[in-house]
């Protein structure tokens, strides 16, 4: 499950990657992304600088400042936007690829049936998440607009 801060995050960036994608893209203030993404601006301010620390939005400042994209959305993904924003995306500490720790109360690994189903279930997802990008996500939207259009 994704937490509420993920969402936001990913509401401001389909807003920042639609604004890049417009014919004439210019910088978003915090206040017009969260209205934008109808988000609450009191928590965006501090997730857009850790996106922006990842090298994925820069800000600029000044009148005409605000925040851009600077990677393109098929380059953004979805699973490091996860961990930066969420942390470790393993159910289990011990099958964790960024902040790996043996179970405290795990006697042998390699028998563990627990760590195996888990395992098993978590590599399938980890295929399916690592593939996804932002594009994605703003395809997904295309789609879903275009079927609720539709008689």
């Amino acid at each position: 499950m994704i937490t509420q801060k993920m969402k936001y995050a990913l509401k401001a960036l389909l807003v920042l990657a639609d604004e890049a994608a417009s014919e004439s893209p210019q910088a978003l203030s915090i206040e017009q992304v969260a209205k934008r993404a109808g988000t609450p601006k009191r928590f965006l301010e501090h997730i857009l600088l850790e996106i922006r620390d990842a090298g994925v939005i820069s800000s600029k400042r000044g009148r005409a400042g605000g925040y851009v994209m600077v990677k393109r959305p098929g380059e953004v993904k979805l699973s490091e936007l996860l961990r930066l924003i969420d942390g470790p995306l393993a159910p289990l500490p011990c099958l964790s690829r960024s902040a790996y720790q043996r179970c405290p109360d795990c006697t042998d690994e390699e028998t563990c049936r627990i760590r195996k189903t888990f395992a098993d279930v978590f590599w399938t997802y980890l295929l399916i998440i690592d593939s996804l990008t932002l594009a994605d996500l703003m395809r997904s939207g295309e789609l879903a607009s275009r079927v609720i259009a539709e008689p």
